[in-house]
């Protein structure tokens, strides 16, 4: 990610898509288990929070801990680099979770149906 803003606005965008998904399947396909959806749709929306708070964490040290400013500069950018790449990698795993959750709550009937209409188009 860029920046702290530019992985907040993701992290919203794709944990809002998810949730639309989910809750047009929660109102719009017969059979559904609705209760693991709800409950697939509560992970991601944990996930997005974490996400963006994980985000949030800044680094400790200030320029006076390092020999120079080079030195600093250095290990703030490293920092925030491994920093984002866990919440990232966090957030991925999180999403991963709450949709094998919302795709064990969808019908098999209704799920045949989908790849057929998939495969007609």
């Amino acid at each position: 990610m860029a920046n702290k803003r530019e992985f907040k606005k993701y992290a919203d965008a794709v944990g809002a898509s998810a949730c639309e998904a989910m809750m047009t399947t929660y109102y719009t396909v017969e059979g559904a288990d609705k209760k693991a959806i709800s409950d697939a749709i509560e992970q991601v929306l944990c996930a997005v929070a974490a996400a963006r708070s994980n985000a949030d964490i800044t680094f400790d040290k200030g320029v006076k801990a390092f020999d120079s400013l080079a030195d600093y500069s250095k290990a703030k950018k490293d920092f925030y680099k491994k920093l984002f790449v866990k919440v990232n990698d966090d957030f991925a795993k999180d999403l991963d979770k709450a949709i094998k959750a919302f795709n064990a709550a969808i019908p098999a009937q209704a799920k045949e149906e989908n790849k057929k209409a998939v495969a007609a188009e």
